[in-house]
């Protein structure tokens, strides 16, 4: 028995985990390390039992919830982090506040392109859940973006900067 009206979505979202952090790799492509797989697999004994799992194809997200790849969770292009430029460094905060307050920088995805490919996405896993639990391993920023455009975020950038990795969000619609 659930506690969600019928035509409620309720989605469970998760910021990926801890990546290793390389500086000669493209972070679309870090992977967990082993603090970051152990992490997630505290997150996967937390998740809805017998959910869809779906994932940024990035490997820090598809790990994150598959820390085993055993394939359980198919990755999905639009639940992928913000697309920006590469080479931003830890001192980026402030860059990435501006973008979470609506300043979309040259080479920033605007806002509403993160928010419709999120929301094809989630109806293409609504349509492939069947009634199950859906969970989506993503981003930080995307999530921010979209969370902020659906729910009406107050203060997207305290939100986003309080994100610890890894952290379940769910969320009803």
């Amino acid at each position: 028995m659930t506690d969600q009206a019928p035509d409620t979505l309720r989605i469970t979202f998760v910021r990926h985990a801890e990546p290793e952090i390389d500086p000669h790799v493209p972070p679309a492509r870090w992977q967990l390390g082993e603090a970051g797989f152990a992490a997630a697999r505290e997150v996967v004994d937390r998740l809805p039992a017998g959910a869809l799992l779906v994932a940024s194809p990035e490997p820090k997200a598809w790990q994150t919830i598959d820390p085993d790849d055993r394939g359980h969770a198919y990755r999905d292009d639009r639940f992928r982090e913000v697309d920006r430029p590469d080479g931003l460094d830890a001192d980026s905060t402030p860059i990435r506040l501006a973008y979470l307050a609506g300043e979309v920088a040259p080479d920033w995805e605007p806002h509403e392109a993160v928010v419709a490919r999120f929301d094809e996405g989630l109806a293409d896993a609504r349509a492939h859940a069947d009634g199950r639990p859906i969970v989506v391993s993503t981003h930080g920023l995307a999530l921010t973006v979209w969370l902020t455009a659906r729910t009406g975020l107050a203060d997207p950038g305290a939100f986003w900067a309080a994100l610890t990795m890894p952290e379940i969000v769910t969320v009803d619609l």
